[in-house]
């Protein structure tokens, strides 16, 4: 597989760099990495690249957009050091995880579709509080395990002002009619999604506002495009990758 590491015209570390807009420190710093299979050296030390090189580094930065980083540099040390059969691995691992967030928006969807178009009543409108034997009226223990998570996570989340539960009169217990099963429901799906308390407040609260999940609808479309978009640099990526692995034999 070494064949060819140094076949071709000789290239500067500053040629590598400016044909990306990288210093040469940057591509020091790639082949130290792994990323770049290792230099050639001159009489004098210093370092010589060939198209190999090159193709690596293509591969590498066409990687990093779909899998991240991280990824990215495991993949290509993986397949500089010949394990190409565990670097198939790291981007199957990706593909499952893009898979997986598909799924979950997928989720968030449907459970958008199954959601009643009611909302929480204004403070203070003179509306009694829901039984807990009534339509929508759970306590919160019922629902953590409902959502697969901790009550705790409730509280947390009702500090952070993504429901309101109101209190039953008699007990002092959280009583969560169907508009707060129905915000924490949206909650857990988009903390699923990857967005922060902060990010799912406003949204919530639109919600609360409006009458309805309408302003979900733009959320839900960015969700789609960077999902689109992680998938179409996957395929640039593994484009580039597969003409480096032809490069190297």
């Amino acid at each position: 597989m070494g064949r060819n590491l140094q076949s071709g015209d000789r290239l500067r570390p500053v040629d590598l760099a400016r044909r990306h807009g990288l210093s040469t420190q940057a591509i020091r710093n790639y082949e130290e990495a792994g990323i770049l299979p290792a230099a050639g050296r001159t009489p004098h030390g210093y370092r010589t690249y060939t198209s190999l090189h090159a193709g690596a580094l293509r591969a590498f930065l066409a990687l990093v957009p779909g899998h991240g980083h991280r990824t990215a540099t495991s993949i290509m040390r993986a397949v500089n050091q010949g394990a190409v059969d565990g670097a198939f691995r790291l981007i199957d691992e990706s593909h499952a995880q893009l898979l997986d967030d598909r799924q979950t928006l997928q989720a968030v969807e449907s459970a958008l579709r199954d959601l009643e178009p009611t909302t929480t009543p204004d403070p203070g409108v003179g509306s009694e509080p829901a039984a807990v034997s009534g339509p929508g009226g759970t306590f919160i223990g019922p629902l953590a395990d409902k959502l697969g998570i901790r009550p705790a996570t409730l509280r947390k989340w009702e500090r952070a002002g993504l429901m309101r539960p109101h209190r039953d009169p008699r007990t002092g217990y959280r009583v969560y009619d169907e508009a707060d099963v129905r915000d924490a429901r949206l909650a857990h799906q988009l903390r699923r999604g990857g967005y922060l308390l902060e990010q799912i407040a406003p949204l919530i609260a639109q919600v609360r506002a409006a009458g309805g999940l309408e302003p979900l609808e733009a959320a839900l479309r960015d969700w789609h495009g960077r999902l689109s978009a992680r998938g179409r640099a996957m395929l640039t990526g593994a484009a580039e990758l597969e003409a480096y692995l032809r490069e190297r034999g």
